[in-house]
């Protein structure tokens, strides 16, 4: 099941969407839909209009057109969708959950100084974005490490390809997939 979070203004205790009141949706029987709409998004990349069935069209944010590519890319793939809001702000057990490590280990980053975190009073609060950019600065870390190591041992004759051999490996498996889901 794919999660499509969305922030909102409210802190996350007061989430007008409870746990209980999330109900999944499947992706329909058959997924041509699916495919026209994902093959349609994957044109026009730039957000549109929502036209009503007596005509009448709203423009669509950038924001919601995403979340909208997301749920049609997750339905084409055969999985159900559970919307869920979420708070700019989260308690350290929140942002614990989120980036899927202990809270004493995020009490550490934030302590660090890796990642911000306001304390207003005897709790400390992290805004959602600074674990979004938290995430992106460890995938770029990693990223960077393997094509490091990749080279080392490529130089040390431990690897038999160069970091760009790896690359294109990585490219070509991942169109491969993306053909293969397409064709589901």
């Amino acid at each position: 099941m794919t999660t499509i979070g969305q922030a909102d203004e409210e802190t996350s205790e007061a989430n007008f969407n409870s746990d209980r009141e999330k109900i999944p949706v499947f992706p329909p029987d058959t997924l041509d839909e699916l495919l026209e709409l994902s093959r349609f998004m994957q044109v026009h990349t730039e957000p549109g209009f929502l036209v009503g069935p007596d005509g009448e069209k709203t423009p669509l944010s950038a924001e919601v057109y995403e979340v909208l590519r997301q749920v049609i890319e997750a339905m084409r793939r055969g999985r159900a969708i559970l919307v869920s809001s979420q708070g700019l702000f989260l308690t350290t057990q929140e942002a614990a959950d989120f980036l899927g490590v202990s809270r004493p280990t995020l009490v550490k980053l934030l302590e660090e100084g890796t990642i911000a975190f306001e304390k207003p009073n005897r709790h400390r609060r992290v805004r959602l974005q600074d674990l979004v950019d938290f995430q992106q600065r460890r995938r770029i870390e990693r990223k960077q490490v393997l094509n490091q190591l990749t080279e080392e041992a490529s130089e040390l004759g431990l690897y038999d390809g160069s970091p760009d051999d790896y690359k294109d490996a990585l490219r070509e498996v991942r169109q491969r997939r993306s053909q293969s889901d397409h064709k589901a």
